[in-house]
């Protein structure tokens, strides 16, 4: 079962984001929270569809490809968990854009969750307005990366293609969530430069440079885990960030 969200277009203000036709899946086995989120989503321009347990969830998901799922943790029957691991192993949604919004605020669950896939963690009780403005940063920077140059980045046995979006290591296709490729990609492009993990949040977050820096260190964990020996390549620069070796880099 779902439910289906459009706001009437103002005739007082319209803006870039009010116009917008990307679709959000709220998911959420709360009524009020669903209603509110999705609420200030549709004023805000988007298509919003709803689901209230993981399994209706991950059947919009596959058949709509919404460009983002605002996902709780303590769904029923398939957990919130469950839901994000079965997203990201599913050629059809792994690159959906996934903000977890939960009342768990252990930093053992925001970790989980951004080793799991997720773009962004938000805990309850939250600010619609601060939510409003997280699921447009992702969609921002999420699209930013579709829409990078077209030519090949090589550095050492890493082949980022920004055009379509795709990273091999020495031949051999990786997949990455669409945060950990606009990571690469800006350690790649700033390659032998440290970046420190403040700029990092600000620039492939979009967030304040004060707060969830553990946000960077759980994706550069994962991001060298999946490049395997590639990994090595990116250097952990002690009390300040992380820098991409410069060495036998090339563009095509």
């Amino acid at each position: 079962m779902r439910t289906e969200y459009a706001e009437q277009p103002s005739p007082v203000r319209t803006t870039a984001t009010q116009l917008s036709t990307e679709r959000v899946l709220v998911v959420d086995d709360e009524p009020d929270i669903v209603a509110l989120v999705a609420y200030h989503l549709a004023k805000a321009g988007y298509r919003v569809a709803t689901a209230a347990n993981g399994q209706d969830a991950l059947g919009l998901a596959r058949r709509e490809r919404p460009a983002m799922v605002v996902l709780d943790l303590m769904l029923p029957g398939l957990s919130g968990w469950d839901v994000l691991e079965q997203l990201r192993n599913d050629d059809a949604t792994r690159d959906v854009a996934v903000l977890m919004l939960t009342a768990r605020k252990e930093e053992a669950d925001r970790i989980r969750g951004l080793s799991l896939g997720a773009d962004d963690y938000l805990t309850k009780p939250f600010s619609p307005q601060e939510l409003v403005l997280r699921v447009g940063a992702i969609l921002r920077r999420v699209g930013a990366a579709g829409v990078a140059a077209s030519d090949m980045l090589s550095i050492g046995a890493v082949q980022i293609d920004r055009a379509a979006h795709r990273v091999s290591v020495d031949g051999t296709e990786i997949e990455l969530t669409p945060t950990e490729f606009k990571l690469l990609l800006m350690l790649a492009e700033r390659r032998g430069r440290v970046q420190a993990r403040g700029h990092l949040l600000e620039t492939v977050w979009e967030a304040a440079p004060d707060i969830q820096t553990r946000t960077v260190d759980m994706h550069i964990q994962r991001l060298r885990t999946k490049l395997g020996p590639a990994g090595e390549l990116i250097e952990t620069v002690r009390g300040f960030g992380y820098r991409l070796r410069a060495g036998q880099a090339r563009t095509a």
